[in-house]
């Protein structure tokens, strides 16, 4: 690690297989066709607009309730987090800038472990993130890291947003929403949270 889209993947889940078929799938249209594809492969996003299913917005939704979080493993794998404006504006690049049959990673260069994570948050909330932990989930991988001097270099692209910084404002917009206030939005006075759709 970090690793390069030169690394041949090995799925070892249903889930990642899916994305490698996808990948096979947009390089044959482009080969064969002509139609000119571009693949991205994001690390780990995050932000304001996660959907409710995925882990950070579960993790920060169980803590402003003072639930327990369930960790699969010991919590020291870690991820490559991507905050959700690095995602898009990566997103934006490739679609502008990308080369046909072109991979590109992105990633937001805040590789730390799940702990980590925990112990940030629970600084930002000014309280300690009850978690609970259980045995490893299959098909997991245990780290992750980007190599993203490919998208750097063709697409210009460069995460923005340092970690803390990223989890204090999906935080703010989780506590907008359980409080029943809408998050600000660009032209809304007060403060404005980045916005995106972290997928």
């Amino acid at each position: 690690m970090p690793t390069s889209e030169d690394v041949a993947p090995r799925p070892v889940s249903p889930y990642g297989m899916t994305k490698v078929a996808t990948e096979h799938l947009a390089h044959v249209y482009w080969r064969n066709f002509g139609v000119p594809t571009v693949c991205l492969r994001y690390f780990t996003v995050y932000g304001p607009r996660q959907r409710p299913d995925m882990a950070f917005n579960r993790l920060i939704t169980r803590a402003l309730a003072g639930e327990p979080f369930e960790v699969f493993g010991d919590g020291n794998q870690t991820r490559d987090f991507t905050f959700v404006r690095d995602a898009v504006s990566g997103t934006v690049a490739a679609g502008q800038r990308g080369e046909p049959g072109s991979v590109y990673n992105i990633g937001g260069g805040s590789r730390r472990s799940m702990n980590s994570v925990f112990e940030t948050l629970g600084a930002l909330m000014g309280a300690h993130v009850e978690r609970r932990y259980k045995g490893r989930q299959l098909g997991d991988a245990r780290d992750t890291a980007a190599d993203i001097s490919r998208a750097r270099q063709d697409l210009g692209f460069e995460p923005s947003t340092d970690f803390a910084g990223g989890l204090a404002a999906q935080l703010d917009w989780q506590r907008a929403l359980i409080n029943g206030r809408q998050a600000s939005s660009p032209g809304s006075p007060g403060r404005r949270l980045p916005i995106g759709t972290a997928a």
